[in-house]
């Protein structure tokens, strides 16, 4: 059996609420210089980029010197650096808090603002803000809400128990609840457990139901009907974790999620900035024992649905 490389701390900061990047050099490659390797691996970068970086120290190893140009380039090695960032649209929000102590802390995220950063998403993003805003750099998210989903998430203030928290959500001890806002079918029977086999491939942006024994299993209630208007107020539990799991079973379900860019029908992104149609699911409830603390704890989120709340 394999053993797994440890990987060495990050020798710098966070920047801005904003962790460095991490490269390992491949085991196996061309390169003489670990610059060689970063300008093929960095070839959509600007021109320059690595060399300017180099020349500024912005480059270092695990012991936190340097990288020069001429350093060798040595396989398994691991080299960290702060991206440029992104210009990005501000989420024009407000992030709640509802719970802060030692351990934790418990943000009520806004719709179209992601958990985590990724892809053109870094700044605006709930880690990167509660960092900053906190002043707490070794915030982690100990899981994570979709980046059109608001609603409840938990985020760790020590490294050290952030393990302790996500074996939480891996081991399914965490009791959640979602809201939701879809059409009304007076056909469709509630309350049901749906069980199904989701599939999410990589760059596909919908999941899908195929064949197989049931990786999601979600609880689907009625909680109250406005029969003029055709539209209901859902309330979820889900008993498992797959991408997207509610949505595709609301829509397995002949009543899709109002906003929902991708079930039943994949539509075009919206141009940056526009916040007009949020998707209706929020993460309502998160119930558990703390693994720390041994403390029972049952938050609320403070959000409302708007297409139920406006109407």
């Amino acid at each position: 059996m394999r053993r797994r490389t440890r990987i060495p701390p990050a020798p710098l900061p966070a920047r801005d609420g904003v962790d460095p990047v991490r490269v390992r050099l491949p085991a196996e490659g061309p390169w003489e210089t670990v610059r060689a390797h970063l300008v093929a691996r960095l070839s959509g970068a600007p021109p320059g980029l690595v060399d300017g970086m180099l020349a500024a120290g912005r480059i270092v190893g695990a012991d936190g010197r340097a990288v020069t140009p001429d350093d060798p380039y040595v396989p398994g090695m691991y080299v960290w650096f702060h991206r440029e960032l992104p210009t990005e649209v501000p989420v024009p929000f407000e992030l709640g808090i509802v719970h802060q102590d030692a351990h934790l802390v418990v943000a009520d995220k806004p719709h179209f603002l992601a958990t985590t950063p990724r892809g053109g998403h870094v700044v605006q993003t709930a880690l990167t803000r509660l960092r900053r805003d906190l002043g707490v750099p070794t915030l982690s998210p100990a899981h994570r809400l979709d980046r059109l989903t608001a609603g409840l998430v938990l985020f760790t203030v020590r490294p050290e128990e952030r393990g302790a928290y996500q074996s939480l959500f891996r081991d399914r001890l965490v009791r959640k609840e979602y809201e939701a806002v879809a059409p009304y079918d007076p056909a469709l029977t509630l309350p049901r457990t749906v069980r199904s086999r989701i599939l999410k491939e990589r760059g596909v942006p919908a999941a899908r139901q195929v064949p197989g024994e049931p990786n999601a299993v979600t609880r689907v209630e009625l909680a109250e009907v406005r029969e003029r208007e055709a539209l209901a107020r859902y309330r979820l539990t889900p008993h498992t974790g797959q991408t997207h799991q509610l949505r595709v079973h609301m829509n397995a379900l002949g009543v899709p999620i109002l906003g929902d860019p991708l079930y039943p029908v994949v539509t075009e992104p919206g141009p940056a900035g526009d916040f007009r149609r949020p998707l209706q699911l929020l993460a309502r409830r998160l119930e558990f024992t703390d693994p720390i603390t041994g403390s029972e704890h049952r938050f609320h989120s403070n959000r409302t649905l708007t297409a139920w709340t406006t109407n």
